[in-house]
């Protein structure tokens, strides 16, 4: 039985990672979409709505796939947490966030062709950084270079190391793509998935 086509409407390389432990075969194409921050927008309700926006981008351009969008806000004491440029800004970032707990709102698009509309799934991942020292921030940065991740860490990579406490439903969230979300949605969409 042949597989339907799918994309992941993703640059990330870290959901693209945690696409292939699916086993499945997919594309990647760029949204292309504005990442505006709304006043008043919560958090979910921003990562709500860039998955669906950067899944309804890739569909126009592709309505015979099926596409999967990810999208994730971090934040720290009610202060959105930016992606660093640079590892200056990232160290910046880890001494803010040292022994405090980060809220990660993870949300997930799937659009199928024979859908009407998008099916969501969000997710709520909270992280507590250990009480860093400026040696170890300076050590991490310079080991896992976690620029354009929220948080100045990557859960992938050493990043994990640097936790204290992890509460959430599904690990594989914090990363930008829930598994467990997008196994539901990938079997309605006609997928075969393990």
């Amino acid at each position: 039985m042949r597989q339907p086509l799918l994309i992941l409407a993703s640059t990330s390389p870290a959901r693209r990672d945690t696409l292939l432990r699916l086993g499945l075969r997919f594309e990647v194409a760029a949204p292309e979409v504005e990442e505006e921050i709304r006043a008043g927008e919560s958090p979910a309700a921003r990562a709500l709505r860039l998955a669906r926006l950067k899944a309804r981008a890739v569909r126009a351009r592709r309505p015979e796939a099926i596409v999967v969008a990810g999208d994730q806000t971090a934040v720290c004491g009610g202060v959105l947490l930016h992606k660093p440029r640079d590892e200056t800004e990232a160290r910046e970032s880890l001494r803010a966030t040292s022994g405090r707990w980060i809220d990660f709102h993870t949300a997930l698009a799937v659009h199928a062709p024979s859908w009407m509309r998008s099916r969501t799934v969000y997710d709520r991942t909270r992280i507590r950084l250990r009480r860093l020292g400026e040696g170890e921030i300076r050590r991490y940065v310079a080991l896992d270079r976690p620029l354009g991740c929220a948080g100045a860490f990557r859960a992938e990579g050493a990043g994990a190391a640097l936790w204290a406490s992890f509460r959430g439903d599904d690990p594989s969230a914090i990363v930008g793509l829930p598994l467990r979300g997008l196994v539901r949605c990938l079997r309605a969409a006609g997928l075969v998935v393990p």
